[in-house]
């Protein structure tokens, strides 16, 4: 706790100090003259007493613990503390005295007389229970902003982190299809054209619309679709895709560019040396709120593939960091297909 007032530069604004005084005031001029059945008793000895507790407790607070408690210094801030409380003492004993009873001590049994050792402690013990008291109340409400803070700054993070796998992302799948573009324009392929046209409609996608954190599920597929047009584009007889949709995907918001990592890798190591690459993706939505996304493919189990790039990983910390625990991930291989499966809930990031 004390580290958080070292550590904290938040003040509470003043309004919120008047309301405390002013309720606490209040609840002690009810206490009192209940106590004694005397109110105006007991709203003139708080009148005298209220403003020598908000002279202590600020002082303690403001002066005391930020020079010595902080610093380590208790032997000093005890004594400091020690010589307010006599001091306050010395001026509350005085002030009643001479404005408010020739009876210092009502509360207490028979007649008593000032600068003796309970009265001492008592007038002490109560003021030290009200610098206890508030100095609790502002722990507390500057540990609660700053936990605050810490959350806030934990969800910048997050976010910042978020975006630069989201860019490292879409980098690699431009130069992907860039190469793809100026291989068909060595060979002054007719459909170039629809190449350039494809690629806009996902430039304008990746450049617009994946900035924010969740997009339209129909919306990724559509970009999906476009993307396996431009890997098919002049090879059907050589690549097969097929999209599968189950379940109402209407009003779907998904992480955006999450999928299409898995699919490029179908292109990527499927076809090499496969005279025939068949792609299935299925997206089905449960009914306890949740996606389950898979995508396989065809290969060629005599050929050695590389390792896969900054896709798989990329994708597995994004899901780390969007759902913990509650993401599936996982890849096998049957007979001569490979089959990537993901699964994660729809509500809770």
């Amino acid at each position: 706790m004390i580290s958080i007032l070292k550590n904290t530069n938040f003040r509470i604004p003043l309004k919120y100090h008047v309301l405390f005084w002013v309720a606490y005031f209040t609840l002690n001029l009810v206490r009192w003259g209940s106590y004694f059945d005397d109110y105006w008793y007991s709203l003139r000895s708080n009148l005298v007493e209220f403003p020598l507790h908000i002279v202590i407790v600020y002082f303690t607070i403001y002066h005391l613990i930020p020079k010595y408690i902080l610093n380590k210094r208790y032997a000093e801030f005890f004594v400091f503390f020690m010589g307010a409380l006599t001091f306050i003492y010395c001026v509350r004993t005085g002030l009643n005295y001479l404005l408010v009873t020739k009876n210092i001590w009502p509360e207490a049994e028979g007649v008593q007389n000032a600068f003796q050792f309970n009265h001492i402690l008592a007038v002490m013990l109560g003021e030290f229970y009200v610098v206890a008291f508030v100095t609790a109340i502002k722990l507390t409400v500057e540990w609660v902003h700053e936990k605050q803070k810490a959350d806030n700054l934990k969800k910048l993070q997050l976010r910042t982190e978020l975006n630069f796998l989201k860019s490292q992302i879409q980098p690699h799948f431009f130069f992907n299809t860039l190469n793809n573009l100026y291989a068909l324009t060595l060979e002054k392929s007719d459909v170039a054209s629809s190449v350039v046209l494809k690629l806009s409609d996902i430039m304008q996608y990746v450049l617009y619309e994946v900035k924010a954190p969740k997009i339209s599920l129909l919306t990724e597929i559509n970009y999906i679709k476009n993307f396996l047009d431009l890997e098919q584009l002049g090879k059907d007889d050589e690549i097969e895709s097929k999209i599968e949709l189950n379940g109402n995907l209407e009003g779907v918001e998904v992480p955006p560019l999450l999928f299409l990592p898995f699919i490029e890798n179908c292109f990527k190591h499927g076809r090499v040396d496969n005279p025939h690459l068949n792609v299935q993706i299925r997206f089905k939505i449960k009914e306890n709120k949740k996606l389950i996304f898979t995508v396989e493919n065809n290969f060629n189990k005599l050929v050695k593939t590389t390792k896969h790039g900054i896709g798989n990983s990329n994708v597995r910390r994004r899901l780390e960091l969007l759902y913990g625990n509650q993401y599936k991930l996982e890849a096998n291989v049957e007979k001569n297909n490979y089959k990537v499966k993901m699964s994660f809930p729809l509500e809770g990031y």
